[in-house]
């Protein structure tokens, strides 16, 4: 068996499992007592799917496929963020009340 995916936390690693398991690839997550040793906080690189040697390449691309969808939805979530929204309008608001204090104590 080959690691076919470094989860970050032991969650992730079950989604990715059953995500090949989905496709058809045998997969198995190890890393369960690793996690449990260090406690119930999630600790990172402890988790990773196992394959068969036969579905490595398969798993490597459905694996690929599934780290850039959740690059591009974690992009999509930053960039249309309400917060930072919210940011640049106080920050505009900021700016505007501090030119306008500046004009009324030059007069």
């Amino acid at each position: 068996m080959q690691i076919a995916y470094k989860a970050k936390d032991i969650t992730e690693a079950h989604i990715v499992a059953s995500l090949l398991i989905s496709n058809g690839i045998h997969a198995h997550v190890g890393g369960h007592y690793l996690q449990g040793a260090l406690g119930e906080i999630g600790v990172a690189d402890t988790a990773v799917v196992h394959v068969n040697d036969d579905d490595y390449l398969q798993a490597r691309i459905i694996v690929s496929e599934y780290d850039n969808s959740r690059q591009t939805t974690q992009q999509a979530a930053e960039k249309n963020s309400p917060l930072k929204t919210t940011l640049y309008i106080l920050t505009g608001f900021l700016l505007i009340t501090i030119a306008l204090i500046a004009l009324v104590d030059f007069r």
